[in-house]
């Protein structure tokens, strides 16, 4: 009786119908070194679970370029993430969407702050797809005047 309640009500979704703790857990193992070559040059990113695993820590370096920070962690039902972006404001997304079966998770805009105005320069999209233990993907599309201006893609494999 029990479990035909919880699927009935749905337990353990949150407002977009997926069980966004399984999408924290599946970042949770990004946990390393990684790197991916691009075209303008090597990326590296380091995962680190902190706060007694509440929260992953997202580290990343580009050639010639400032490092950069992210921040995931849960809110009630909710995964949330928070970007210390180079280009001076931290825009939050919330995870709207997770397919298990292909490891990815779609993150949609919440709001910002330090931005200068709606129009301003932010990252306003983000989606991750979590191959295998050795392999990733993210996608960060970055906003200007109310559109996409890039869109930034990165194939990356585990270093350590």
């Amino acid at each position: 009786m029990k479990l035909l309640l919880c699927a009935l009500l749905a337990c353990g979704a949150n407002a977009f119908g997926f069980d966004s703790a399984a999408a924290f857990s599946r970042l949770k193992a990004l946990a390393g070194e990684w790197e991916a070559t691009t075209p303008t040059g090597k990326f590296h990113v380091t995962y680190e679970v902190i706060g007694g695993g509440t929260a992953v820590v997202e580290r990343d370096r580009g050639e010639g370029m400032p490092e950069m920070l992210t921040v995931y962690h849960m809110d009630g039902k909710r995964l949330l993430l928070t970007h210390y972006c180079m280009a001076g404001n931290q825009p939050r997304m919330e995870a709207q969407a997770f397919d298990a079966a292909s490891g990815e998770i779609q993150f949609r805009f919440l709001d910002a702050t330090n931005l200068a105005s709606p129009a301003a320069g932010h990252m306003r999209n983000a989606t991750l797809r979590l191959t295998d233990v050795r392999h990733f993907s993210s996608n960060w599309e970055y906003f200007e005047d109310g559109k996409i201006r890039n869109t930034e893609k990165f194939d990356y494999t585990r270093v350590r």
